[in-house]
């Protein structure tokens, strides 16, 4: 049980841009399409729900970056290595703020990045 908690503490602490490798590796190399896991894995948790919510789900979300709080050059970071930007284009992008840094996201990876802006003291909310 302990290495199945170590893969899923590693799981848990990927980047964006490690999720989006690992997927496709997953559907290169083993055949698994990376929305058909992601919809296992986002079943699983709702598994006996039954309220009917589920059929009306919004699967993009645009990211708002409402403000980047106490830390801003943590948050500049992040940004840049979440989005794949310039050091000038992410600190234009958090010094912009509020405003929408990356629109059209799935569910799965809009959730990820939010965490991650999070974790570095910004204030993110998606919409």
């Amino acid at each position: 049980m302990a290495d199945l908690k170590t893969i899923a503490d590693q799981l848990v602490n990927l980047t964006v841009k490690e999720v989006s490798e690992l997927a496709d590796i997953l559907k290169e190399e083993y055949g698994i399409e990376p929305a058909a896991a992601a919809v296992a894995v986002a079943a699983a948790p709702g598994a006996g729900g039954g309220d009917g919510e589920g059929a009306a789900e919004k699967t993009d979300f645009d990211i708002m970056l409402n403000s980047a709080g106490a830390a801003k050059l943590a948050v500049v970071k992040e940004v840049k290595n979440l989005l794949g930007v310039g050091l000038k284009d992410a600190k234009g992008l958090v010094d912009g703020a509020p405003a929408v840094i990356k629109e059209g996201v799935p569910k799965a990876e809009a959730e990820a990045i939010k965490a991650a802006l999070e974790g570095a003291g910004a204030d993110v909310e998606l919409k």
